[in-house]
């Protein structure tokens, strides 16, 4: 018999997949837990039509992400930070830092897409990675001046 998942099933499948089970598995298992859906074509069509919107949102997030990643290439970026003699700074910039200037200029990018190895701990221009989804990322310079 073919079922549509309605959840995640462990050792049978994932959530919206079409799969064969058997008649007994699906009756007494799968229909009673409502972990499972019999595959009639109403269903088939509904899931597809459901795929293909995910699909085309997805597509449209990636898209909006790429004008913002496109826009920031390359920007610089100026933060300021108190400094004693021979350019030893006080405290650090970190990602938090970096996404106030970067809101400052009009660009809301929450602290967690800003990739900082460590917090910037002394004078001089960096280059820091933003990533925005796994495949779309980009690279701003920030320079770090005394106030």
């Amino acid at each position: 018999m073919k079922v549509i998942l309605l959840q995640d099933v462990k050792g049978t499948g994932k959530k919206d997949e079409i799969i064969e089970v058997s008649d007994g598995f699906a009756r007494n298992c799968l229909f009673k837990k409502k972990l499972a859906v019999e595959a009639t074509s109403t269903e088939i069509n509904a899931i597809n039509n459901k795929k293909k919107a995910e699909s085309y949102h997805k597509q449209e997030e990636i898209k909006a992400w790429m004008d913002v990643a496109n826009k920031l290439r390359n920007k610089e970026i100026t933060c300021k930070v108190k400094c004693g003699e021979n350019g030893k700074v006080f405290g650090s910039i970190n990602s938090k830092e970096i996404s106030d200037e970067l809101k400052a200029l009009g660009f809301d990018i929450d602290k967690k897409k800003i990739l900082l190895k460590d917090p910037l701990k002394s004078l001089g221009l960096y280059e820091v990675e933003l990533k925005f989804l796994p495949e779309v990322t980009t690279k701003i310079k920030v320079k770090v001046e005394s106030l």
